[in-house]
């Protein structure tokens, strides 16, 4: 990092405001060349909309942009893009049907003659970006026919076709493999030798604390103090962040359990999973644990009735069932929370509350009508239980934070009455506090009676949360370990394939 040259990228007193909301309010904050700069903040902070304004997206109401001390202003994402600014979207923005090649040269496709298209060198430049990158897929594939990880690596490499100043990562790794966020850290590394200054974007403390040379934090639009990351802690920032500190006890002690609400023995899938057992009781929270590609969303999504098993057999109240549909896990009490609430568990340009009522719209009738009063007594009533913060059910969900998205989510899926409720990656994209809410929620659900299975990638998650914690492997359960015998090296060791055999 260079301390002595002009910074980077320098923001004065940024203010943008939207009828009713002051999103920003006088941000101030710099970027030296060859830096990682972190932006903290909670959902809603300002973060998202404090980059768009630097990619030219939003025009700020007042304030300057200053590139290495030359004020400028980004009129739109190819005049930020051409200026050394490259925002790297959390949300996906690919053509789906265009190549890799053509995504990441879009807007600026080279040319031949008569303006036609200089295929050979786009195909070149790009597979070398991809190369540079370690990408398994080559400048011509299809970006529809990619993985949502390589999607993002795809994004990636736009950085890559400019001299950049500065590069803003936007939640960089919400999609992204152990290994390929190896490559990009290695990307980013790369950048920064080349004096670029880099603007890093996560709720991800870990990632936060090994990358970052400062870290801002943002609260209510306004900038609340800059951090060298080598003279802080996660509580300090925390702190900084949300006005308080968070309560990060692991639970040890189970609550008071009843009846097996969900049994399932000998359960496969094809390659996915196979020959899985394991019961859920009312009132106690198991936590799915293991590396990307274990087999966990694929049992959840088993159990919803979103693939069929190969093998095995699924008991609900010790009766045994069928699930073909997830009409009929439903029926039987079944509900999912998906992995990914955007694009699988809201429709965003819907209301919270025809959001919160989807799966029962038709129950809600009056004559052939929705009746809008039922609907609203729903909503009024998830909303009240959960402490959802949103102005009212006309609100659209697409608007609300995080952390309140996740929240209609659980609501729409909690005012079907489940007996069983799986939650996949609760806390995805959630900011500390939001995190720490979704957790109690998760918890209290289970003191109410619920059997909820929990899954997730992060392991401070898992053990916060549950009573009991399986472990998977390669599409196989290692162990199920109680939350008193659990330890972090014992759980690590499963996941890796390193011992067998369950325990109750």
């Amino acid at each position: 990092m260079t301390t002595e040259s002009k910074p980077a990228l320098r923001l004065s007193g940024i203010v943008k405001t939207f009828p009713g909301v002051r999103a920003l309010d006088g941000v101030s904050f710099d970027v030296r060349p060859g830096e990682v700069h972190a932006l903290l903040g909670e959902n809603g902070a300002g973060k998202s909309t404090l980059m768009k304004v630097l990619a030219g997206i939003h025009q700020p109401n007042e304030g300057a942009i200053f590139i290495e001390e030359e004020k400028v202003v980004m009129r739109n994402p190819l005049d930020a893009k051409a200026k050394g600014v490259v925002l790297i979207h959390q949300e996906l923005s690919l053509a789906e049907e265009l190549s890799a090649a053509e995504n990441i040269y879009l807007g600026e496709l080279p040319r031949k003659s008569f303006g036609r298209v200089d295929w050979a060198t786009l195909y070149d430049r790009a597979g070398g970006i991809l190369k540079r990158l370690n990408c398994s897929f080559g400048p011509k594939t299809i970006v529809g026919d990619l993985s949502i990880a390589n999607k993002q690596m795809v994004e990636i490499a736009r950085a890559l076709t400019v001299d950049a100043k500065a590069v803003i990562f936007d939640e960089p790794t919400a999609s992204l493999t152990d290994a390929e966020k190896v490559v990009l850290f290695d990307v980013i590394r790369d950048l920064t030798a080349r004096g670029v200054g880099i603007v890093y974007i996560s709720h991800r403390m870990d990632e936060i604390f090994t990358l970052s040379d400062r870290i801002s934090v943002l609260r209510d639009g306004a900038h609340r103090g800059t951090l060298i990351t080598k003279e802080t802690d996660e509580d300090e920032v925390t702190k900084l962040m949300i006005g308080r500190s968070l309560d990060l006890t692991r639970n040890i002690v189970a609550g008071e359990l009843g009846p097996v609400a969900i049994e399932v023995q000998g359960l496969s899938c094809g390659k996915l999973y196979r020959d899985v057992g394991f019961e859920v009781r009312a009132g106690e929270v198991l936590g799915f644990y293991g590396l990307v590609g274990a087999g966990r969303t694929e049992i959840a999504e088993t159990l919803f009735g979103l693939r069929a098993p190969s093998a095995g057999e699924i008991r609900v109240d010790g009766q045994a069932v069928t699930i073909r549909s997830p009409g009929d896990a439903i029926r039987l009490g079944i509900s999912l929370v998906p992995e990914s609430r955007k694009e699988q568990g809201l429709i965003l340009g819907m209301s919270c509350k025809d959001n919160m009522t989807l799966p029962q719209v038709g129950d809600l009738t009056a004559g052939p009508f929705v009746s809008d009063g039922a609907e609203i007594a729903i909503f009024d009533q998830y909303r009240d239980k959960l402490a959802i913060k949103t102005p009212g059910w006309r609100q659209a969900v697409g608007n609300l934070s995080g952390g309140n998205q996740q929240k209609i989510v659980i609501g729409k899926w909690l005012s079907m009455q489940p007996k069983v409720l799986i939650v996949d990656e609760p806390t995805r994209g959630i900011d500390v506090g939001s995190k720490s809410e979704i957790h109690a929620l998760i918890r209290d659900l289970a003191k109410q009676g619920y059997a909820v299975i929990v899954i997730s990638s992060e392991m401070p998650e898992v053990l916060s949360v549950s009573d009991r914690i399986a472990a998977m492997y390669h599409g196989q359960l290692m162990r199920i370990f109680t939350a008193a015998e659990v330890s972090e090296d014992s759980l690590v060791q499963a996941i890796s394939g390193i011992g067998a055999g369950k325990v109750a």
